[in-house]
């Protein structure tokens, strides 16, 4: 296991390399990422809090099975969508691949779009606050009673820090910080400070993908058109046939096809709401991604194909 305080060799070009790739939904990282693994004899890890489900292929716009058989992918639908993953679980089974790559001889190329999951491998992780589920609950009545400008103003009073980085629409993230700082008398950012990341055991390379705003939100309108033609309907039925857990309920596309299935509006406005919703949670990513000045960015113009983009990632590394 990759040990947290190891000391790193003297010149960093013998350092193993870790490489992100980074963006928001919909924008390519999977096609390019599997041209650049090949180029670089990568493997790829996914960085994507839903696809780490199974059963959500559609939802989640998982890699097809002929593509995977080019370069193996990893972290890809191995948690039942009724039980919750978190954090800490994907951080420990992501450095273990690491370092079953590395004994390979191969490069972890973390490709994604959840910000959470990129910080804790290339950041760490703070001291483990254990989950109050009754102050949990409490915040979550509180949040449906009186809405998340309630709790974001909450947690601005008690950690400004905290609150200026996460968004005031993220209600999850904001009940979370509300929970560290209620149960462990000390602001959720004040305990970040003290997290251990890869940066001097490893070389980190880390690229974001952005485009024109107007062209992406085209190109999420286009995915979700192409969901429902591969059967998206039918996937949210099967999954509904059980108890989901309040992550993957939570999914983009679940919440707004089961209001079309229980007849609140038609089939036009479920499709509606999955763009719109996409759309601006494309935008969060890119709020978060944009506060990381380590990131390098790679601007996508209509005319660039996946090869052309991996050969510009390739040509920095």
């Amino acid at each position: 296991m990759l040990k947290k305080n190891a000391r790193p060799v003297n010149s960093p070009k013998k350092l193993k390399r870790i490489i992100f790739l980074l963006g928001p939904t919909a924008i390519g990282k999977s096609a390019a990422a599997i041209l650049l693994a090949e180029k670089i004899n990568a493997e790829i890890i996914s960085c994507d809090s839903m696809q780490v489900y199974r059963k959500m292929d559609i939802l989640t716009s998982k890699v097809a099975a002929r593509e995977r058989k080019k370069v193996r992918h990893h972290l890809l639908g191995i948690i039942d969508p009724g039980r919750e993953y978190n954090v800490a679980q994907y951080r420990q089974a992501a450095l273990s691949l690491c370092d079953k790559l590395f004994k390979k001889g191969k490069i972890p190329l973390f490709t994604g779009g959840t910000g959470l999951y990129y910080s804790v491998i290339v950041d760490g992780l703070f001291p483990a606050v254990p989950e109050d589920k009754l102050l949990r609950a409490k915040l979550e009545k509180q949040l449906s009673a009186k809405g998340n400008d309630y709790l974001y103003r909450r947690l601005a009073k008690v950690d400004p820090p905290a609150a200026k980085k996460i968004h005031p629409h993220d209600s999850r993230r904001i009940i979370r910080a509300l929970e560290v700082y209620l149960t462990a008398g000390e602001p959720i950012s004040a305990l970040q400070k003290s997290r251990v990341g890869l940066g001097k055991e490893f070389q980190i390379k880390i690229f974001g993908l952005n485009t024109d705003r107007q062209a992406l939100y085209n190109i999420i309108d286009q995915r979700v058109e192409k969901m429902f033609t591969a059967g998206v309907i039918n996937e949210v039925k099967r999954l509904r046939k059980q108890k989901l857990s309040r992550t993957a309920s939570r999914a983009i596309g679940v919440p707004e096809i089961a209001g079309f299935l229980a007849g609140k509006y038609p089939l036009d406005e479920a499709k509606r709401l999955i763009q719109r919703n996409s759309r601006h949670y494309a935008k969060r990513q890119l709020t978060w991604f944009r506060k990381d000045k380590r990131i390098k960015w790679i601007n996508i113009k209509e005319k660039d194909n996946p090869a052309e983009i991996a050969k510009r990632i390739y040509k920095q590394l």
